[in-house]
């Protein structure tokens, strides 16, 4: 009866040890999780601000003034991740800012306020060093399609 008892308890051993161990895949797990995080963590080192205007039906670029906005987006041509300035309805005072946009080549648009008076088109435009202005942002004019 001993022997078969030690027997038992030497196999559940075995097992609990053999269990115990981890694969490589779980460490490769591990390593893609960590090269993720790390991919993230440089693209977000740089970013950019960003200022967004209106171009009028004759192409004057505004910078002031109340318009029927809902908000502007940013959306991200290879990512498809988008940054929006305000998600509302109403009339907003532009510009309107947004801080924090990686590298990329982006589409800007506005989306429709309130009222529904005015209709946006869009532009596509590259982020990076070389659109930074004086004032330190990339400014965006978005085009008036038509307006009421």
């Amino acid at each position: 009866m001993k022997n078969i008892t030690a027997k038992a308890l030497l196999f559940v051993g075995l097992i609990s040890i053999v269990t115990s161990f981890s694969s490589n895949d779980d460490l490769r797990n591990v390593e893609t999780q960590n090269s993720a995080v790390n991919s993230k963590e440089v693209s977000k080192t740089k970013t950019y601000n960003i200022r967004f205007g209106l171009l009028s039906q004759s192409g004057t670029k505004i910078l002031s003034g109340s318009y029927d906005v809902g908000s502007f987006v940013a959306t991200n041509n290879a990512t498809g991740e988008t940054f929006e300035t305000y998600a509302g309805g109403g009339f907003q005072s532009i510009p309107k800012f947004y801080e924090g946009i990686p590298a990329g080549t982006y589409t800007f648009t506005a989306m429709q306020g309130q009222g529904g008076w005015v209709g946006y088109g869009s532009v596509t435009g590259e982020v990076s060093d070389a659109q930074v202005d004086a004032d330190g942002y990339i400014t965006v004019y978005i085009p008036i399609v038509w307006e009421e």
